[in-house]
């Protein structure tokens, strides 16, 4: 049974390795076998993630939203290894204001800038397709391979506004619209993408992590506890294992799938 979940022999790319899933992403592949391309746009610190790894991997720069650099990334991983089996597209950008003392205006609906709305259309849709496409092609052209899309919670239940209320019930801050709508794009663009290239033996499914404990405030992280029935946020080690099932022979038969992982958040 173990034998499902080996990755012995395998390469895997995952985007967005420098984050705090990313990395979590990195190590789980890593240990179940894997030869890991740690993708990231900050190059220095994705080889210092694949050194740490261990001997074997390797760590690339990669902007998903261009496909010269995905391309170039491509042939480095091809000329290195000669085959791509898992990729994992992780990397995405949340909402981040220059100015935190103007995010409780700018992340109103009403407020919010049209430059945020494209650049997460830019990242977390584009690059998924980008990624998908030229590293994916590979993979399709050997009749082999898995292909995991990082979605969210917020791709499959709206955000709950009320989570982001202090204890003196003042709003400190809201989830736009721009994270829950490119998320629950990579869910559609995953069933689409699973269709297209399930006769080219090409699994492809999508993995929505609920939100991971990250120095939050206090009444954040209070609040989201209350409203998850295992009564707390996930750890980034939460995610390892759906990780692997997904990479491995283990899910063989899922494609098209979303493996909502969230301590229960979306069933209430």
């Amino acid at each position: 049974m173990m034998e499902l979940f080996s990755l012995k022999g395998k390469t895997a790319i995952v985007t967005g390795a420098c984050g705090l899933l990313g990395r979590n992403h990195c190590k789980a592949l890593a240990e179940a076998g894997a030869k890991v391309i740690a993708a990231d746009v900050d190059e220095v610190a994705s080889k210092k993630i694949a050194q740490d790894l261990g001997e074997g991997h390797m760590g690339v720069g990669l902007d998903v939203s261009s496909d010269l650099s995905v391309m170039e990334a491509k042939e480095s991983i091809l000329e290195r290894y000669g085959r791509i089996d898992v990729l994992v597209n992780n990397a995405a950008i949340n909402d981040m204001f220059e100015n935190p003392n103007a995010a409780l205006e700018l992340s109103k609906f009403e407020n919010y800038p049209i430059s945020l709305w494209k650049k997460s259309l830019d990242v977390n849709v584009t690059g998924v397709f980008l990624c998908s496409q030229i590293f994916g092609t590979v993979m399709a052209e050997a009749k082999q391979g898995s292909i995991i899309n990082i979605a969210s919670t917020y791709g499959v239940t709206a955000p709950d506004q009320k989570l982001y209320q202090n204890e003196k019930g003042e709003q400190t801050f809201y989830k736009s619209a721009s994270y829950p709508t490119t998320k629950g794009a990579v869910i559609s663009f995953t069933r689409f993408l699973a269709a297209y290239w399930g006769d080219k033996g090409v699994r492809v499914n999508a993995l929505s992590p609920g939100g991971v404990e990250n120095g939050q405030q206090e009444f954040f992280k209070s609040n989201y506890a209350e409203r998850t029935p295992l009564g707390r946020m996930a750890q980034p080690t939460d995610y390892k294992g759906a990780i692997v099932f997904l990479a491995s022979d283990a899910s063989n038969y899922m494609t098209g799938g979303n493996l909502v992982v969230d301590g229960g958040w979306t069933i209430i």
